[in-house]
């Protein structure tokens, strides 16, 4: 299967102010560390005029493409996937039934990622592309087609639960008529598909990498997780030396795992300096962007 081609949108100019796009990038709860990165804008009053995401940065990038604010998403974060309860009683509002389809009849590997979203998403986030306030576009890993699929349009939340169905952990999704897996395996940060949509590309990589003593056996699990940042990181490498976005962005995120979501709150209190390296990198990067008219 041949990857699914989207028109770039049109980098728009108003003659002064450079406009922004912004890639958001895979690393399940590390990915909360966007969060002050979309602070940064809003403090600036930057709006981007494009977003790009792959698995857990789709779905903050479409909280921003809905028009939620950073601190919205930071509140929002804490209040719901930071709280045990909160994440139980969420789950069981889907119904016994639903709640044992959701989660796969508790089998790892099996657990429905659409269902789950369902349960956790905001309710700004609308169901269709179409009625998002900024394009949005969303990477997905094609399994048999070994390609990526850059979503644009249709079903929002298919499109978000296909980005981020973390293989041993979610249940591939079908998406028109194709098997999807999470698109950070084939594009962590999906910097290159903003080129022609801004002239500020700002992409933030948030996969971190396995972090110990050095002489430590991981675990099962540990070992699988790790194995997948390694080959995120190799894929980054590579992508890095072909072409780097404007701005690149690396939170200190390694101290946490893909699935530490109840860290919510020390996730977001770790990486909150990345706020002011954007802030310093996007005031450099505007201003010379203005010189060279």
């Amino acid at each position: 299967m041949n990857e699914i081609v989207v028109d770039p949108v049109a980098a728009p100019s108003n003659g002064s102010m450079p406009t922004i796009a912004l890639a958001l990038g895979a690393g399940g709860a590390r990915g909360l560390a966007h969060i002050p990165v979309l602070e940064a804008l809003d403090e600036m009053g930057l709006e981007p005029v494009a977003i790009a995401g792959a698995s857990m940065g789709a779905i903050i990038g479409a909280g921003r493409a809905a028009g939620l604010s950073g601190l919205a998403m930071r509140d929002y974060a804490i209040e719901t996937i930071g709280k045990r309860g909160t994440i139980a009683n969420r789950l069981w509002s889907l119904g016994p039934g639903s709640m044992r389809d959701a989660l796969g009849g508790l089998r790892i590997g099996q657990f429905n990622l659409e269902r789950i979203l369902e349960a956790f998403l905001p309710p700004e986030i609308p169901s269709e592309f179409a009625e998002l306030k900024i394009p949005l576009t969303v990477i997905a890993t094609d399994y048999y087609g070994q390609c990526e699929a850059v979503l644009t349009d249709g079903k929002l939340h298919e499109a978000l639960a296909a980005s981020a169905a973390i293989p041993a952990l979610f249940m591939p999704v079908r998406l028109n008529g194709r098997v999807m897996i999470d698109g950070g395996l084939f594009n962590p940060v999906p910097y290159e598909h903003l080129r022609a949509a801004a002239d500020i590309v700002i992409g933030v990589d948030v996969i971190g990498g396995p972090e110990g003593d050095g002489t430590t056996t991981p675990t099962r699990m540990e070992s699988l997780f790790g194995a997948t940042q390694l080959m995120m990181l190799s894929a980054m490498q590579l992508k890095l030396q072909l072409g780097r976005p404007d701005i690149f962005l690396r939170p200190p995120v390694n101290a946490f795992g893909v699935l530490d979501f109840l860290k919510a709150r020390q996730v977001l209190e770790a990486t909150e300096g990345v706020k002011d390296e954007l802030k310093r990198e996007l005031e450099t990067a505007i201003e010379a962007r203005i010189k060279a008219g």
